[in-house]
């Protein structure tokens, strides 16, 4: 099969809030996929970056109309893993917890701390058990990828941070100034909404993930810059966008060239509890693309 007829990608890229495309995708299709958990958050597009087939997906749906909690994260991830996906990377806007992680700065996280209350974060259950690890919630080998992308790309604004904690809320609405300090004094970086459960459900489904992160705001702690809003935030994040394609552009190269082993890749090999013989059919059918062939 052509690149110009494939459809199916090896490496996918989820767009967070202003990263609604990738301008320099080229032969680009739109497909539709039907998944056990429902429909992905749009149409998942698939074309060329730089000479290698990839995947895009717009987390929030073209038209930014899902709010975090309501991302179809099953849904996405699901879909991903039936097009071939094994790497993912996730663009996502971010508030800085620290003095140092300015607005327009990019980092690269790897480690994560889950404070959302209302989201499914698995696809196991209903006759199926799988505890994955998760004491490495993000891909040490894409995060270094993403990290030397960053460099080979030659941003002129800003810095990028690596080995970053990233605090995962809720939302929709942004930290009071006591939760923005709470989260500061449990050693977290970066503030988000949306990289839980992505970053579980990735693993499940022995997909490599790491987070390329874009400084926005200092959330509401700083004593002497404003606090955020929706729409400081999103004025930063349009900055910062020509230069996260940039730095994708040339993580997609580097991963398409070495195709790096990644911890997710095995992911389920020691963490499947319930044999699948013991699974009824509904629950093979359910998460079949998850299980082992």
């Amino acid at each position: 099969m052509t690149s110009a007829t494939k459809q199916t990608a090896d490496i996918a890229i989820i767009g967070g809030s202003g990263l609604y495309q990738m301008a320099d995708l080229t032969n680009k299709r739109r497909v539709k996929v039907e998944t056990p958990f429902g429909e992905p958050s749009d149409d998942i597009v698939l074309g060329e970056l730089t000479g290698t087939t990839v995947a895009f997906l717009a987390r929030h749906g073209q038209g930014h109309k899902f709010m975090p909690s309501e991302v179809p994260y099953r849904a996405n991830i699901y879909a991903l893993k039936t097009l071939g996906v094994r790497y993912i990377i996730s663009v996502s806007a971010v508030g800085s917890l620290q003095e140092n992680l300015k607005p327009l700065d990019m980092v690269v996280p790897n480690q994560m701390i889950d404070m959302t209350k209302q989201r499914v974060s698995s696809f196991f259950g209903d006759g199926a058990v799988a505890h994955v690890s998760m004491a490495d919630p993000l891909c040490p080998a894409m995060s270094e990828v993403l990290t030397r992308s960053y460099d080979k790309a030659n941003i002129a604004d800003g810095r990028c941070h690596s080995k970053a904690t990233y605090v995962c809320i809720e939302g929709p609405q942004f930290s009071t100034r006591a939760e923005s300090q709470w989260y500061r004094q449990m050693n977290a970086d970066i503030i988000g909404m949306t990289n839980m459960p992505e970053a579980k459900l990735a693993r499940e489904t022995s997909i490599a993930y790491a987070t390329l992160a874009l400084v926005t705001d200092f959330d509401s702690w700083h004593p002497t810059e404003e606090a955020v809003s929706a729409d400081y935030a999103i004025q930063n994040l349009m900055k910062n966008a020509d230069n996260a394609q940039q730095v994708i552009k040339e993580a997609v190269a580097l991963l398409a060239s070495e195709q790096p082993k990644s911890i997710a890749h095995t992911a389920l090999a020691q963490a499947l509890v319930t044999p699948i013989e013991a699974m009824s059919d509904k629950t093979k059918t359910r998460i079949s693309a998850l299980l082992p062939k």
